[in-house]
C-alpha cells in the first residue's frame, strides 16, 4: 500500500515537471504582447493551463501540509501520552512546528494569487 502511494506521488511530480516548461513558455509569449481572452483576444489556452497548474500545485501543497500536520500532532500526542511530565516542553514546540508547516501552504496560496 505504501509503495503504491509513493509511486503515485513520484508519477504526479514527474507529470508536473514535464508539463511545466510548456506552461511557462506559453506565459512568456503572452507577456510579450499577446492579448488575453478577457481583453477580446485569444490566449490559446495558456491562462487555463496556468490556472490548472496553480490549482494542482495548491492542492499538492495542502495535501502535503495536512499529512505533515497529522504526523506532527500524532508524534507529539504519542510523546505526551508516554511521558506527561514533558507536556510543557512538547506542546509549544508542536505548535511552532504546525505554524511553520501551515506557513508553507499559505506561501503557496500567495504565489497562486500572484500568478493568477
Amino acid at each position: 500500500m505504501k509503495s503504491n502511494v509513493i509511486k503515485l506521488f513520484y508519477l504526479t511530480i514527474f507529470v508536473l515537471m514535464v508539463s511545466a516548461p510548456a506552461v511557462f513558455a506559453a506565459g512568456a509569449t503572452l507577456a510579450s504582447g499577446a492579448t488575453f481572452a478577457s481583453e477580446g483576444g485569444s490566449d490559446g489556452g495558456a491562462m487555463s493551463m496556468m490556472a490548472m497548474g496553480c490549482v494542482i500545485g495548491l492542492g499538492l501543497a495542502a495535501f502535503g501540509g495536512g499529512i505533515g500536520m497529522g504526523n506532527a500532532v500524532s508524534g507529539a500526542l504519542t510523546a505526551m501520552a508516554r511521558n506527561p511530565g514533558f507536556y510543557q516542553k512538547i506542546f509549544p514546540n508542536m505548535l511552532i512546528g504546525l505554524a511553520l508547516i501551515e506557513s508553507l501552504v499559505i506561501y503557496t496560496l500567495v504565489v497562486v494569487f500572484i500568478l493568477l
